[in-house]
């Protein structure tokens, strides 16, 4: 009806199911607000009439109702009531498609409830089938209802009409394209996949854009320069095939930054070859970052930056002798070498800064588990209390008094689907009302990551893609011993690795298994799980860390797992020696997992074998060594060492032995000092002390060493005048040993004394005591 006359609306609308069930008086009401907004649509520029309605109402709201009813008398409300009337009639024809965002300022359930009695109710019904049997609640239903009512009017189509990007319009209009998809969309995908023309996977699996081409990855920079753009998109296609997707994007982000930034600061810059300045320039900006709120701070990595842009400029270069083709773009680095120097040693600042997050935490790491298992224990207790009472039942457990919830009473939340329905109860003393099901679930699966990462040590990308086929057996030949093995699937080193199920592993998968069965109507649900470092869907498996949200299961993330690590932790109240809280991520069990085994003994090459490490090197940098594993290991050495030398050496001294001992160091006071030659060694210098350099001079004997200097000074003048030219030489030699020895304790004497740490004295501490 776009280009139909205003007659021929009048008529639509008059001869429309609506309006036809109206009394006659109403239904004048409403045919004449009619013709108030079609004359009013009628002034508005545009080609048809739904042009004319979006010139007229470009933001989208109701304030044009008071501009185009101004000689109406009556009143303001009573106007708006008769406008919005006609203009729902007007919606009901098909008259104009209004926006996602309009209908949200209308959020009319009258015009929603009209729309489905209106466009192919039995769809609609349908739709409420499909509600009953995925068990919706209510307002999940409503909310669903309503999104494929918005999705019909904005449309314009009925619901076997819809489509993948209506449905994806309606997300991007509610404003989180990138985030969580609100409003109800996947539930309502859900109840029409089988009548609209979508596939039938759900919703996130849609939504997902998968691998993006090179040029979509750059081209999302919006590079001006179209010759530099084509040669960074070459060179990251020659580079790809090497690459896995995650490592590929974070190279091509980081080669369009630095053009766009070159860009951004020098306006029509065409050529890789950069000037001195402009280089300088932006390796200066290179070096910082701006943060969300507008600061400026230094860069933590910032050879992540010029080492990917210094190996652009150098593989172009190294092609360029292969392939001409290159040669245009073969020119001087703007990363000097220099700039990428302390590599190794930022490697290494990185790895000790791994190895000290170990220290913090592995020494807590079964006060963590006892906290879990505890926690786990105490949220099933409750949950056990509650569900065996019935609906308003008041019950006490573990010193506190809760009331059990009615289930007819409508919670916000997701459901979870167990073997009983939800419990909701009311905590009397806060008022707070709690999902016990949730907050039991939630216990479960921390205790189970925590057990599982602690026992593997394998990566959480691995721990999230174990599935009960990994549950493998093997029996050794000699023995016929049957031993349980967990199959790791290839994942960053992409080698398969097989690691020995201990039984503490084996209760802990025993017991995820026996719950998915349970929730899974006696097997392991089959999950399809998101790899969002290559982004692509995997098959449909038994995954075990696999979680029922509303009615469909997921498999957990990453995000989720790092969450229940930090609640895990908090709950447990565990700090460092600064007193601040440790927080630790499912890698760091990873690197405690290393540590223990190495220290306990295993080699280190197996340690590698087990943690699926190419090098050797990697898994050192994993294991962090503590004092006690240092003193404990340096002793072990002194013991093997002395094991091989002769048992004479290490007698029991006689009392004349230990007698001529003690005598030496008695024997050693001298007049400026001490004499520090070694235990029956003789004198070198024939007890010529002032020349000796085992000769420590006491800074009280600096004033008896100034009158040996003087008196070597009167001697060597008293020799002079007598032509003693043989005592000359040698009070010379003493002269300038003795005065050496003066400008060292000077030295020694200048340089700042003992700076006061604040620690107690043994006064203070035996005054405590007293």
């Amino acid at each position: 009806m776009d280009l139909a006359s205003a007659d021929e609306v009048l008529d639509a609308v008059a001869k429309s199911e609506r309006v036809g069930s109206l009394p006659p008086r109403h239904r004048n009401l409403v045919m004449d607000s009619t013709r108030v907004i079609l004359a009013w649509l009628a002034a508005q520029p545009g080609d048809g009439w739904q042009a004319r309605w979006e010139a007229a109402n470009p933001d989208d709201t109701t304030d044009w109702i008071e501009q185009i009813t101004r000689d109406d008398t009556r009143s303001p409300e009573t106007k708006r009531i008769r406008i919005l009337e006609a203009l729902t009639c007007l919606m009901l024809v098909r008259f104009l498609l209004p926006s996602h965002r309009f209908l949200r300022t209308l959020a009319s359930s009258k015009l929603y409830r009209l729309a489905r009695s209106t466009f192919r109710p039995e769809l609609f019904a349908l739709v409420n089938e499909n509600a009953d049997h995925l068990r919706l609640r209510k307002f999940q239903r409503t909310q669903a209802v309503n999104t494929l009512t918005v999705l019909v009017l904005h449309s314009g189509r009925d619901l076997d009409e819809l489509t993948l990007d209506d449905f994806m319009a309606l997300r991007h209009a509610t404003g989180r394209p990138g985030g969580q998809t609100r409003g109800g969309i996947s539930i309502g995908w859900d109840l029409v996949r089988g009548i609209a023309q979508i596939p039938d996977s759900p919703f996130h699996a849609m939504r997902q854009l998968g691998q993006l081409s090179t040029e979509e990855l750059v081209d999302s920079y919006k590079l001006a320069c179209r010759p530099v753009r084509d040669v960074i998109v070459r060179y990251l296609n020659e580079r790809r095939p090497a690459l896995d997707y995650s490592t590929f994007t974070g190279l091509a982000r980081t080669l369009a930054t630095f053009w766009a930034d070159l860009e951004a600061h020098h306006p029509g810059i065409d050529s890789l070859h950069l000037p001195e300045d402009v280089a300088e320039a932006w390796r200066q900006r290179a070096r910082s970052v701006l943060d969300r709120d507008g600061a400026v701070r230094p860069r933590r990595w910032t050879l992540g930056v010029f080492v990917p842009v210094r190996a652009f400029y150098l593989d172009i270069a190294a092609w360029a002798l292969e392939d001409p083709s290159w040669a245009p773009w073969a020119v001087p680095c703007p990363v000097r070498r220099a700039d990428t120097a302390g590599y190794m040693k930022a490697k290494r600042e990185v790895s000790a800064r791994m190895h000290q997050r170990v220290r913090d935490r592995l020494p807590h790491l079964m006060r963590l588990v006892d906290c879990a298992e505890d926690h786990l224990r105490r949220r099933a207790e409750l949950l056990a209390a509650g569900h065996s009472c019935g609906p308003d039942t008041v019950f006490a457990h573990a010193g506190g008094r809760y009331r059990r919830l009615p289930p007819g009473i409508d919670q916000t939340g997701p459901v979870r689907r167990t073997i009983h329905e939800a419990v909701w109860v009311e905590d009397l003393r806060t008022g707070e009302r709690l999902d016990l099901t949730h907050l039991e679930d939630d216990a479960f699966w921390t205790w189970a990551v925590i057990e599982t990462l602690r026992h593997t040590g394998v990566r959480v990308e691995e721990l999230l893609e174990l599935t009960q086929l990994a549950l493998v057996s093997h029996r050794l030949p000699d023995t016929g011993e049957t031993i349980p093995l967990l199959q790791i699937i290839p994942s960053k080193t992409n080698q398969e690795r097989l690691l020995v199920v201990t039984p503490e592993l084996a209760s802990v998968l025993a017991s995820v298994v026996s719950r998915l069965r349970t929730t899974g109507g006696g097997a392991v649900p089959l999950v399809a799980r998101y790899d969002a470092h290559e982004r692509v869907w995997g098959a449909p498996l038994p995954h075990l860390f696999q979680r029922t949200r509303d009615y469909r299961a997921w498999v957990i993330n990453t995000g989720m797992v790092n969450k229940l690590l930090a609640r895990a932790w908090a709950r447990a109240g565990i700090c460092n020696a600064a007193g601040e809280p440790i927080k630790a991520t499912a890698h760091d069990f990873r690197r405690m997992f290393a540590t223990e085994m190495v220290t306990g003994g295993l080699p280190i090459h197996i340690a590698a074998k087990i943690l699926g490490h190419n090098r050797l090197v990697t898994t050192q940098g994993y294991t962090a060594v503590f004092d006690d594993d240092l003193v404990r290991s340096y002793r072990a050495y002194l013991d093997t060492r002395r094991a091989v030398r002769p048992a004479e050496e290490y007698r029991e001294p006689t009392d004349a032995e230990w007698t001529e001992f003690q005598h030496h160091f008695q024997t050693r006071k001298l007049e400026l000092g001490d004499c520090g030659r070694p235990y029956a060694t003789p004198c070198s210098h024939e007890h010529a002390c002032v020349r000796c350099p085992m000769l420590r001079v006491d800074p009280r004997a600096r004033p008896r060493l100034a009158a040996i200097i003087d008196n070597l000074r009167d001697r060597m003048d008293e020799a002079r005048m007598n032509a003693w030219h043989g005592e000359i030489q040698g009070l010379q030699i003493s002269l300038q040993a003795a005065a050496g020895k003066l400008a060292a304790l000077d030295r020694t004497q200048r340089r700042p004394g003992p700076v006061p740490l604040g620690l107690p004295s043994l006064t203070h501490a035996r005054g405590a005591d007293s």
